[in-house]
């Protein structure tokens, strides 16, 4: 192959045009064709487009296509691992969140790798909360509600919380709400922007924590074929992705519940005896994740635990 030929890859993503993590994916397809002075060229499928969240870890493997960003965490049924970051209120602060995150890397990264997948970057997302049409005070608020859930954690949390969880794309969230297949939610403010949550929802209750990870993975087969130094421009584009992203997230976590409070939700942090609750519901979590986790989850927890104090 010549020093100068032109790489062609294709990427996949579900998130939506304005979200902050595709703002932070279209920077890292322009920093990695710059540096590679157009070497290696990527086309961008936002919105679901070309593959859903249940598809896209399957597509990058197979390399269906080249690239792909999925939340890690909707992937748990195949890992525990892969949930670590959204097990609730084991991560209360950024600073928590990303020392779980970078205690989990090892562990998550060699899972993907056996899976011809390799991390090329990490971005959480902003902190979670429940979105409703009725105040959400305490536990018993939430009996009994259609929820709208987004992985297998946030699956379980609502069954523990005696709400209907429901798991549907976030494209489908208004249309959900609109023919009342659900009438609340979990997720962060951003999200909500997203779906412009003001269209049919009143409330929303931040409770922190649960910052999910999205990651950025390349087929490890496609980025051996490349050029040694277009190989090295891609790797480093993606720390700076990660980077850059995190910082969007941390922007966004207050700027999105500024935008939800213009839209006309009134916007709330958890009362005392509600993250009271939620946290004796986390703590079995926990418990949970840990028994499918095993020893390595277990030590992993004792670790973090340690470096947390």
């Amino acid at each position: 192959m010549s020093a100068n030929a032109q790489t062609k890859w294709i990427m996949a993503t579900v998130s939506s045009e304005n979200n902050f993590q595709t703002r932070n994916v279209r920077e890292f397809v322009r920093e990695v064709e710059e540096t590679t002075q157009g070497r290696l060229t990527i086309q961008l499928h936002t919105s679901a487009s070309l593959l859903s969240m249940q598809q896209m870890r399957r597509g990058v493997q197979t390399g269906q296509v080249q690239i792909g960003k999925f939340l890690l965490s909707a992937y748990a049924n195949e890992d525990a691992f892969f949930e670590i970051d959204g097990i609730p209120f084991l991560a209360n602060s950024w600073e928590e969140s990303l020392l779980i995150q970078r205690e989990s890397h090892a562990y998550v990264s060699n899972r993907l790798a056996r899976n011809n997948l390799t991390i090329l970057a990490s971005v959480p997302w902003p902190s979670q909360g429940f979105y409703s049409n009725r105040p959400i005070s305490t536990l018993s608020d939430l009996r009994g509600l259609r929820m709208r859930v987004y992985n297998p954690m946030t699956n379980r949390m609502a069954s523990l919380l005696q709400a209907n969880p429901v798991n549907i794309n976030a494209s489908e969230v208004p249309q959900a709400f609109a023919t009342n297949i659900v009438n609340s939610m979990i997720t962060s403010a951003q999200s909500g922007v997203d779906t412009a949550a003001w269209d049919f929802s009143r409330y929303f209750v931040d409770f922190g924590g649960m910052r999910n990870r999205s990651i950025i993975v390349v087929n490890t087969a496609a980025l051996n074929s490349l050029q040694p130094d277009v190989r090295d421009a891609l790797l480093a584009a993606g720390q700076r992705a990660s980077q850059r992203g995190l910082a969007l997230a941390k922007e966004q976590e207050i700027a999105s519940a500024n935008r939800l409070r213009e839209g006309g939700i009134q916007v709330t942090n958890a009362s005392q005896q509600l993250l009271a609750e939620l946290k004796t519901v986390g703590n079995q979590l926990l418990q949970e994740w840990i028994q499918r986790a095993g020893p390595e989850g277990r030590s992993m927890i004792e670790q973090y635990n340690q470096l947390r104090r």
